[in-house]
């Protein structure tokens, strides 16, 4: 993401996990894991929303740590249909934790189901401080209930998972999303404004 990008491995379930950790200037106020879209739909940690993700929560003063899920890039293992996922951001979530540092959990598509899990399996050992998940996937995967503060943003043209299943994930919960007017699943041409919506989240 930039030259001072650290790359390193942990070890996880599946063999060793491949990461990359942006840490700001000074003391980080927390940590903060990314998840990443479909792994056989092309996601990596290096998805423009990933990285749009880490560059915003990088801003506000933590060490932003991106994951490739096993079977990507250097990451070893093989697709395990969600369940192996869980346990790789758990594996990557539970070695940051051991800083004691504050915890921020995110997640884009697919990443936001993984993201929205781990919460849910961390509730009673380690509750998050916030979680954000950007155009969850709501209709393919059951996602948890999550908690009241959490930032929800989802485009309103968002061709792979519609705003509708979102919406009605999010309606029970009564839970706010913020939608981006005439936005796509990807958000071209719309990651400034993704980061600043993240960003105004913590102000």
């Amino acid at each position: 993401m930039n030259p001072r990008t650290q790359r390193c491995s942990i070890a996880g379930p599946a063999g060793a996990i491949a990461c990359a950790i942006d840490t700001p200037e000074g003391d980080p106020r927390g940590v903060a894991v990314i998840c990443h879209p479909h792994p056989q739909h092309g996601g990596t940690m290096d998805n423009k929303v990933a990285q749009t993700l880490a560059r915003s929560l990088l801003q506000l003063g933590y060490r932003a740590v991106r994951f490739n899920f096993r079977g990507v890039g250097a990451s070893e293992g093989a697709w395990d249909e969600g369940r192996g996922e869980l346990d790789d951001a758990l594996a990557v979530t539970r070695a940051q934790a051991a800083h004691g540092l504050p915890l921020v959990l995110a997640g884009f598509s697919f990443g936001g189901f993984i993201a929205a899990s781990a919460a849910a399996a961390l509730a009673d050992e380690r509750p998050v401080e916030r979680l954000i998940l950007v155009g969850p996937s709501t209709e393919r995967h059951v996602l948890p209930a999550v908690p009241a503060d959490t930032l929800v943003v989802h485009g309103e043209l968002d061709e792979v998972v519609p705003l509708a299943a979102t919406l009605a994930w999010a309606r029970p919960q009564s839970l706010p999303v913020v939608v981006i007017p005439g936005g796509g699943h990807f958000f071209h041409g719309q990651l400034a404004l993704l980061k600043n919506i993240v960003l105004r989240a913590w102000h």
